[in-house]
This record gives structure tokens, C-alpha cells and sequence, in this order.
């Protein structure tokens, strides 16, 4: 069976487009420069795909929170129609594309994924809400990651938002690769530590549904620890977390390792766990044991390498 392109959508102005409501664009170098190459884009912008023009009016979203209506500022021209229109038939397409994640353009009326403002009708920002193409994709696609790209310069929550996208990726190809209860049991098995650094709870409810697998269809099975596998994810991992992980980990090495390799690998958890380095540091070198001791059942956990390690993530968390 023929893989298929590893695809993100993307706000378009993002890479560098000039396709905003001024004619500007809002480049982001992470996503063009580090994380382009290892996937394919799929650019979206849905107001010039309305039509609407470039440059154009400048939009704000006006009256009830749960259905607003996109407005032009100074002349009050209503878009809705024209964005739902738009996003009705893009959503179609996106769909067919299998796309692995999603950044959108944070503050957009059309792209923002919450607190866009929300005007009443005197022009008073009265709530905060989502924008109207972002709204409906994550309506259309709840399991497919999404992140705003402002939220991506804060470190955590790009380390986040990467190991959601590649995971969905691996869940993606478990189900087009003719689901089986084994394979479930597997994907299971291969992110254990991963979940665990998320939510020990969540993990433990995959680990039931896993536990009775043959109560369910594989297919019926593989949607249900999917939906749930991606909320376990979305749990941010806390440094807390990490260390557990890390000590679990160092406990399948106690055998193999020497009393100063044991030391050291608990002196770099332990300078992690203060701070002083960042997670990239003990796991260096549980990895390093890992391959010198050719230790199987952690040598295949996804916790090890959820991402590639060029981009550099989990130096800064």
C-alpha cells in the first residue's frame, strides 16, 4: 500500500503569503524553516477563497457567540454566507487530503481557534469565541490536531502540539492499514510511556479498553481508542510526569547498569526535575543504555523519538 503525504493545513499567511486583509503576510519561520521540511502543507486562506479579495475590508465577528456573523468594520457588508459556503466545500476536499494536523492563524475572524473577539452590534467586543472556517474544521475533524501559531512560540506547547501531530499520523496509518485487535494491542503497547507522561488516568482507561479487545469489532475498537488516545494526548505532560516516566524507564536499566551509570542517569533526572537542564539531557542518556543494552520493550517505545530529533524540541521543556 502506497503512503500517503504526511499533510498540514495551514493558515496560507503563515507561509509568508501575502494574502491578509492589508495585503501583508505573517511568515512564520518554525513552521517554514524547521518543521517544512518534514511535512507537506496544504494552504487555506478562507476569506480570499470566499473571494473576497486581497487587500479587502477589514472583518470583525458580531452578535450571538454560538452563530456570529463576519462583518466588514467600516461598512457592515455580511460575509457569512460566503465563509460558509467556502468552508462547506473546502471541508470536503480537506477531508479526502488525510491531513495530520492543522495550524491556524490566531486572532483571524475566519482562522482564529478561540478567543477571537466577538462584537455586539453597537461595536463592543462583548464575548470570545472562534473564528468561522476554524470552527467549523474542528466541528468537521475532532480527532485532528489543531494549534494557533502564537500558541507554538511558547515551548511546551509546541513540544505538544508536534507529538499530538505525529501521533495522529501513526493512529492514521494503524487504521488504513487493516485494523486488527493485535495491531491495537501493539499501538497500545509502543505508546505506553508517552501516555503515561500525559495522564497516568487516561492511560489506564486505554489500558481497559485494550484489556477487553475482544469484546469489540477491531474496527468499532480502533475508534474508540482513538478518540480517546488523542484526548489523553491533548493532556499537557508536566515535568512531574516526565520524571515518573524517566524513573519507570531507568527501572528496566537497574539490572544492566553499573552503579555510577545508575548515578548518573539519576543525578540528570534529578537536574531536570529542578530545572537546571532540559529533558533532552536524561533522556540522552536513557537512550544511550537503551541501545548499548539492546533492550527491546523500551528500545520500541515512542516516548524515545515521538519526533524527529532535528527538531530540537525537547531542548527547550
Amino acid at each position: 500500500m502506497t503512503a500517503i503525504p504526511f499533510r498540514l493545513g495551514i493558515s496560507r499567511c503563515l507561509l509568508g503569503d501575502d494574502v491578509r486583509f492589508d495585503g501583508g503576510h505573517k511568515r512564520d519561520s518554525f513552521l517554514t524553516d524547521v518543521l517544512g521540511p518534514y511535512v507537506e502543507w496544504v494552504p487555506v486562506c478562507p476569506e480570499v477563497e470566499a473571494g473576497l479579495g486581497i487587500p479587502r475590508e477589514a472583518m470583525r465577528l458580531v452578535g450571538d457567540v454560538a452563530h456570529p456573523r463576519l462583518l466588514t468594520i467600516a461598512s457592515g457588508k455580511d460575509h457569512t454566507r460566503a465563509l460558509e459556503k467556502m468552508a462547506s466545500t473546502r471541508l470536503a476536499e480537506l477531508g479526502e487530503l488525510k491531513l495530520s494536523g492543522f495550524v491556524f492563524k490566531r486572532g483571524s475572524p475566519s482562522c482564529g481557534i478561540e478567543r477571537v473577539r466577538i462584537y455586539t452590534e453597537q461595536g463592543t467586543p462583548s464575548h470570545s469565541g472562534a473564528g468561522l472556517f476554524a470552527r467549523a474544521f474542528v466541528e468537521q475533524f475532532p480527532l485532528i490536531p489543531v494549534e494557533e501559531e502564537g500558541r507554538l512560540c511558547e515551548a511546551p506547547l509546541r513540544e505538544n502540539f508536534i507529538v499530538r501531530v505525529f501521533c495522529y499520523r501513526r493512529y492514521q496509518d494503524l487504521i488504513r492499514d487493516g485494523v486488527t485487535r493485535q495491531a491495537i494491542v501493539r499501538f497500545h503497547t509502543i505508546h505506553k510511556y508517552l501516555l503515561m507522561a500525559h495522564s497516568p488516568q487516561h492511560y489506564r482507561l486505554l489500558g481497559r479498553l485494550v484489556g477487553e479487545a475482544a469484546r469489540h469489532r477491531p474496527r468499532e475498537l480502533a475508534l474508540q481508542y482513538g478518540e480517546l488516545f488523542m484526548k489523553t494526548l491533548a493532556v499537557k505532560a508536566t515535568v512531574c510526569k516526565q520524571v515518573d516516566v524517566l524513573q519507570h524507564m531507568l527501572g528496566y536499566l537497574k539490572r544492566q547498569l553499573e552503579a555510577p551509570q545508575k548515578t548518573a542517569v539519576l543525578e540528570a533526572i534529578c537536574d531536570y526535575h529542578q530545572g537546571l537542564t532540559p529533558l533532552i539531557v536524561p533522556l540522552a542518556l536513557i537512550k544511550h543504555y537503551v541501545q548499548v543494552f539492546d533492550v527491546a520493550y523500551l528500545r520500541d517505545q515512542v516516548y524515545l523519538n515521538p519526533h524527529p530529533n532535528e527538531l530540537l524540541l525537547r531542548n527547550h521543556v
